[in-house]
């Protein structure tokens, strides 16, 4: 099947490693500025973040490949202890042992995923992008949820009601947002979409 171009190569063209380096520099300022959004809840560990937002687009604006490394490096920058990642939590390699640990490992394969199905025309089709969005939101909460089971020991009901619940709404209204994202670069670069 042949592949479509992402965005990152419609709007700055070049095929080139410094290219390939601005495309994922650029792209891991957005996902530091996305985690400083953070609302903590009293009744998870887990807090609302504009996170899962900016791993989304990264998949759909550098497709499969660019977009898992550039969340591949923001872990190791969070890993490293730089503050990359939402400020409620422990700081650098102690995060990947708390409660938000299998949202954040989680992240390179969601960017993957969406961008995999964005290269093969998911952008090009508002019903294939919801598609290739909730898949990729769907693997994060997977990852999550897991961690929250296996690593913390929550039973079911309770991984339900603090690690998955409370996010739909939010999650909801961060998709829809892609979307006008992907929608105004289109619009931008005067370029259609189909329904």
């Amino acid at each position: 099947m042949q592949t479509t171009r992402v965005f990152a190569d419609r709007i700055f063209t070049g095929e080139s490693v410094a290219s390939d380096v601005l495309r994922i520099l650029a792209a891991n300022v957005l996902l530091i500025l996305c985690a400083q959004i953070a609302i903590p809840l009293p009744w998870t560990p887990v807090p609302i973040t504009g996170q899962t937002f900016g791993v989304l687009l990264v998949g759909v604006l550098l497709g499969s490949r660019r977009g898992a490394f550039a969340l591949g490096l923001y872990l190791l920058e969070g890993a490293a202890g730089l503050p990359v990642f939402q400020p409620f939590g422990q700081p650098g390699p102690a995060r990947f042992f708390g409660p938000t640990a299998g949202y954040l490992l989680a992240y390179p394969v969601a960017a993957f995923v969406t961008g995999w199905l964005v290269e093969r025309g998911a952008v090009k089709n508002f019903f294939r992008l919801v598609g290739a969005l909730v898949a990729g939101d769907a693997l994060i909460f997977i990852g999550g949820c897991a961690w929250l089971m296996a690593a913390l020991h929550l039973g079911a009901s309770a991984v339900f009601s603090q690690g998955l619940l409370p996010f739909l709404p939010g999650e909801l209204i961060k998709l829809a947002l892609v979307v006008l994202a992907v929608r105004g670069l289109d619009l931008a670069r005067g370029e259609k979409s189909n329904a």
